[in-house]
């Protein structure tokens, strides 16, 4: 227990029953002698709260650094919140290989498991190795001006952990997304939308439109159509080494695209090519923890007790 580790801290700044959690946090990886980093906004926020059991004692902070950017050497991020703050926290550790750690301070937590009652306990597997360190697929988009060569357009960060979803607008009518794998036509979809799931997202988006459960680390992705206009359209699973070429008309001549739930709007004449990226998100896990308990518990599969 004498090694020193860095940790970076990310949270969600709007749950405010996160102080309680973080002040556990905190006492662990101090009594383990750890350097902890936390992230300039979840840190604002966290000192704004002081009210009550929300209040984080002001000794817990000592010797705790603030940061904007995840630039510097950190062994492990924390994520604080639920799997969309575990979402956030891949994002800013990139390609980097930093593992994330996921405490599950939301509800439902498919890839945030840590619960903060058993942080000192889960920390210690940590400490002495036996946590399993999971390698996650990651999908990148690239945003191609139709007749001109293939470059990357999108600004900020261009891969998803869990899905990459092509969305009509708010008020607009259906939209019709050409499909195609490896330079073959698939299928031509006339549908609200259209949903590109790794296996880590198929439990999210992907789910709640039809989509299948896809087993972590099992090498696919899946297609999955919102709200089709046919019921000939299902989904469809492929190779994780497929590249998906979209081509969207719309009568807006505009469409969404959310990567990982992080939208924009783009014009009509924009092609998308989707593919695996060239890294992949490192999450750890208890090894106690195993995926199907956690899906047969969030899912609440045997409790009809017929």
């Amino acid at each position: 227990m004498d090694q020193k580790l860095r940790f970076a801290v990310f949270g969600n700044e709007y749950q405010t029953k996160k102080s309680a959690s973080m002040a556990l946090l905190l006492s662990c990886l101090h009594r383990r002698g750890a350097e902890v980093f936390v992230e300039r906004t979840f840190y604002d926020f966290l000192k704004r709260e002081e009210n009550g059991e929300r209040r984080v004692e002001s000794e817990l902070w000592e010797g705790v650094r603030v940061f904007d950017k995840l630039d510097f050497p950190a062994d492990y991020a924390i994520s604080m919140g639920g799997d969309g703050t575990l979402l956030k926290t891949a994002s800013h550790v990139g390609n980097s290989g930093i593992p994330i750690i996921g405490v599950n301070t939301g509800r439902l937590g498919f890839l945030a498991d840590f619960l903060p009652a058993d942080i000192d306990e889960a920390f210690d597997e940590i400490y002495n190795g036996t946590c399993i360190v999971e390698e996650h697929a990651v999908i990148g988009i690239e945003e191609v001006e139709r007749g001109e060569r293939r470059e990357e357009r999108r600004k900020g960060y261009p891969y998803a952990l869990n899905d990459i979803a092509v969305l009509k607008r708010d008020n607009a009518s259906m939209i019709t997304i050409h499909a195609r794998i490896n330079g073959n036509d698939l299928v031509t979809y006339q549908a609200d939308g259209l949903v590109v799931s790794t296996p880590t997202g198929s439990t999210a988006y992907n789910l709640s439109n039809g989509g299948p459960i896809m087993a972590p680390l099992t090498g696919i992705l899946c297609l999955t159509p919102v709200a089709p206009h046919s019921l000939n359209i299902r989904p469809i699973v492929i190779n994780d080494d497929s590249v998906i070429d979209l081509t969207v008309e719309s009568r807006t001549h505009n469409y969404l695209v959310a990567v990982d739930g992080r939208s924009a709007s783009l014009d009509d004449r924009i092609q998308l090519v989707i593919r695996k990226a060239p890294h992949t998100v490192r999450i750890v896990k208890r090894a106690s923890q195993h995926y199907f308990a956690t899906l047969r518990e969030k899912m609440m599969w045997g409790l009809d007790a017929r």
